[in-house]
């Protein structure tokens, strides 16, 4: 029988997560009775950093029920590195994995169809939101052109899906070679290859607390995704180089000619603007080069992308100890 682990990353979830939890211990059950997964199955919760008393509460669900159990990060590291950490951990301990967000809007029932497919053959199944209705106009307007985009630049990205994916053992092993240390999951799982495919689910809105992803996060991980997955930003400056540099010469060409016929006549504000679009186009340029000098520098470093302070089966240990003694 498969063992399922499924990875929750929490930031700061003291409010959502004593409700959620029961979900998920509820789905992991029914699933076990239906004899689709081992009871040896388990949800892992990662903690990435949190302020509030997050870790506190996953070890009081570890010491009531064995099917919980949990690790912390040494600080916080952010939503992807938090569910890469959970599947580096769990890829020697199971078959399958599916990671999910902590907030209850990822519907959970999605998990059997998931499964399903996993023992159809299937080593990654991708949660595909049907719909945004949930989301704000502005937010919806803006996720659907970020996923357009990446596919404009190159990027192999299933659209409308965020983190909430199957993943077999087999994967996972595999993805263990990429040790990128800028990270963009949705991304690079599709990068590994294997059979995969999509079930398609509703998302609900937060059942408590407050997003942890507000506009410049949400913006900063677009921009990550593109510069960590294509080179195409890079070519369009080279191709806009060129069509500035034909034009410039044009310019250089009709000057001359009116100079040589004396219809040359001085004007300040022609200048100015030229300049000032030159200047812009130049600093747009080096922003885009810089930062993906920046990311070179970063992965030269080589520093680890996770680094895990503490296990709940750790603390358990150490109450043994103390107990004894």
């Amino acid at each position: 029988m498969d063992r399922l682990y499924i990875i929750i990353p929490c930031y700061n979830e003291e409010k959502v997560l004593p409700i959620t939890s029961g979900m998920f211990l509820d789905k992991l059950n029914q699933l076990v009775r239906e004899g689709k997964i081992s009871d040896e199955s388990r949800i892992l919760f990662v903690n990435d950093g949190s302020r509030d008393r997050t870790w506190d509460i996953i070890c009081e669900l570890a010491g009531q029920d064995p099917h919980f159990i949990g690790i912390s990060q040494s600080r916080n590291r952010g939503h992807q590195n938090a569910v890469l950490a959970g599947l580096m951990e769990a890829k020697d301990r199971c078959e399958i994995t599916i990671s999910i967000d902590c907030d209850g809007q990822d519907d959970i029932n999605a998990m059997d169809a998931m499964i399903d497919e996993y023992h159809n053959g299937c080593e990654i199944v991708y949660g595909v939101r049907k719909k945004r209705t949930t989301d704000t106009w502005f937010k919806r307007s803006t996720a659907e052109g970020f996923y357009k985009l990446l596919n404009w630049m190159g990027a192999e990205v299933v659209y409308n899906h965020a983190d909430y994916r199957l993943v077999s053992s087999r994967v996972l092993q595999e993805f263990a070679n990429f040790k990128e240390v800028n990270i963009f999951l949705r991304g690079m799982i599709p990068l590994v290859g294997f059979k995969s495919t999509s079930v398609y689910y509703d998302r609900a809105e937060r059942i408590a607390g407050e997003s942890h992803y507000p506009l410049k996060k949400m913006l900063a991980l677009a921009f990550d995704g593109i510069t960590s997955l294509s080179v195409k930003p890079i070519r369009m400056i080279t191709a806009f180089g060129m069509l500035v540099a034909l034009l410039s010469f044009v310019g250089i060409v009709w000057a001359v000619i009116g100079s040589l016929m004396g219809n040359t006549v001085s004007g300040w504000g022609s200048t100015v603007c030229i300049v000032c679009f030159m200047g812009g186009v130049q600093m747009l340029c080096l922003g885009i080069i810089g930062e993906y000098v920046g990311k070179i520098y970063l992965e030269t470093k080589a520093r680890p992308r996770y680094i895990i302070s503490e296990r709940t089966w750790e603390e358990e240990k150490k109450s043994d100890r103390n107990c004894k003694q």
